[in-house]
């Protein structure tokens, strides 16, 4: 006994319930994976952000203190 083709009504065609599942599952999927790519990149920014901060406040704390008078911390005791 041979195995006879699905049967496909007139004018439209049939989809595999197994391949809507598959096709919803790799939908599903995806969308995840974009919205944690998204938030990597976000997180990453951020983390760009704090540093460039960072460095531009050390910066300005190293010219704050290239500017201190002549002499400032000359007489400093430090003896125990």
């Amino acid at each position: 006994m041979t195995a006879s083709p699905p049967l496909r009504p007139v004018g439209r065609l049939l989809m595999d319930p197994a391949s809507l599942a598959a096709s919803f599952v790799a939908s599903q999927t995806a969308q995840f994976q974009m919205a944690a790519a998204a938030k990597m990149i976000k997180m990453n920014n951020e983390a760009s952000g704090q540093a460039v901060s960072q460095l531009l406040a050390a910066a300005a704390d190293s010219a704050a203190k290239a500017a201190a008078p002549c002499g400032c911390g000359q007489n400093l005791d430090i003896t125990v």
